[in-house]
């Protein structure tokens, strides 16, 4: 069977399913993207090149919009040299995010298209308007309906979709749900699961070394940014610090920005809160890491006394089902996406959001109550053995495929 694979990333969100796939040989992969990665063992990888967005020439709202027009043009340029090479899939999979699946209908006229669907806006219940700090901006409705133009031109089109969780598909209309297939994404259990053992002697990464009498408190995203919660926790801080004088704290994450928009005077967050912050924090205990590579990522989290994840009304990290299945004691916010996953006092302590010493006390309650933190993990393991295990999820992916194609196994 031969599968074409579009994210302007690589692998992103198909890495396990496109692995999964080019073990058998009967199936032939290929994956379009600008994105640059490790090699994956039977995917071939075709690059095109995305088109630089040119913010002067189209009103603000929709440069997004015209960005994604150009995409859609770009890759279809290229999926035109595969079929005339003789490459014509039996499925397409991809992420509507940025409009690269647009034009393909044209270029391979009744072939079956699964697109991802992300998050739909609203200026209600979701990011917009959340966070007080941030005010909503002018003329909110236009915006969104402008920030949806993608979604609303692939709802409109051919093929169905897929989302992972309950809320992001909510997220969308209801005259859209029957496109829709919720498909849990999944975690490698066997790579991501608790180690206890790294407590027991001095942990040490880089320059960082913590004792096993040290607790460690951790928090990870992406780029570190008020979407995912960094200012709460940053702000969480001080009074935890000053409680416990043997903790130290490992923040991973880069120091670009994923979503929302970069602080008003410029510089990142994490420059502007620690501005803020000036005088307040023990440096020394306080380790701003970067994005880590996975096993280092790994054994961080196996190492973690309480681990931190915030987010806004939004888009689910994959961090958050990787800490689940480390088995973390988790502090998170009592925010939509987030409850879909964990349940308080059973699987995490939910903290608001908002409330940056009710987030610090819920550490230090972690942190002072041993037997606690360790049914949470055993709880949280449970919870991600039962929803995330990763043959479950390529099962799921399988039989929609399967529907899709008319075909009774792949």
């Amino acid at each position: 069977m031969r599968f074409l694979f579009v994210h302007q990333s690589f692998p992103a969100q198909y890495a396990h399913m496109v692995a999964h796939l080019a073990r058998k040989p009967e199936h032939d992969v290929v994956f379009l993207t600008a994105g640059k990665g490790p090699d994956i063992p039977g995917v071939r990888r075709v690059l095109y090149r995305p088109p630089e967005m040119n913010g002067d020439a189209v009103h603000p709202f929709v440069r997004e919009f015209d960005h994604a027009i150009q995409r859609a043009e770009a890759i279809a340029a290229v999926a035109r040299s595969l079929k005339d090479l003789g490459f014509v899939p039996d499925i397409i999979i991809g992420h509507h995010g940025w409009g690269e699946l647009l034009n393909l209908d044209s270029v391979f006229p009744g072939v079956p298209l699964l697109g991802y669907f992300e998050f739909y806006y609203g200026v209600e219940g979701r990011d917009i308007g959340f966070d007080p700090e941030f005010p909503m901006p002018e003329q909110p409705e236009l915006l969104v309906r402008c920030k949806n133009a993608v979604n609303l031109q692939a709802l409109a089109g051919p093929g169905q979709g897929q989302t992972p969780t309950c809320f992001q598909r909510d997220t969308y209309p209801r005259w859209a749900w029957d496109k829709l297939s919720l498909l849990d994404e999944g975690v490698d259990l066997e790579l991501y699961r608790p180690n206890p053992q790294l407590r027991k002697k001095p942990f040490r990464l880089g320059n960082i070394t913590i004792a096993p009498y040290e607790k460690l408190v951790t928090y990870a995203a992406r780029n570190l940014e008020p979407y995912r919660g960094f200012h709460s926790v940053m702000r969480a801080l001080p009074a935890l610090m000053k409680a416990r004088p043997d903790c130290q704290v490992i923040l991973m994450g880069r120091e670009d920005v994923s979503y929302g928009l970069p602080p008003a005077g410029g510089g990142s967050w994490r420059e502007t809160i620690l501005k803020e912050l000036e005088g307040k924090l023990d440096l020394s205990r306080i380790h701003f890491v970067g994005w880590l590579e996975r096993e280092q990522m790994i054994r961080v989290l196996q190492r973690s006394d309480a681990h931190i994840y915030l987010t806004y009304p939004f888009v689910l990290s994959w961090s958050l089902r990787e800490a689940m299945a480390i088995g973390c004691p988790l502090v998170a916010s009592d925010t939509a996406p987030v409850r879909e996953y964990l349940e308080h006092e059973k699987t995490a302590l939910m903290v608001p959001f908002l409330q940056p010493e009710a987030i610090g006390e819920a550490i230090l309650h972690l942190l002072e109550t041993r037997s606690l933190a360790e049914r949470l993990s055993h709880n949280v393991r449970q919870r991600a053995e039962k929803l995330l295990d990763m043959k479950q999820y390529l099962a799921q992916y399988e039989a929609l495929v399967c529907r899709m194609t008319g075909r009774e196994t792949i």
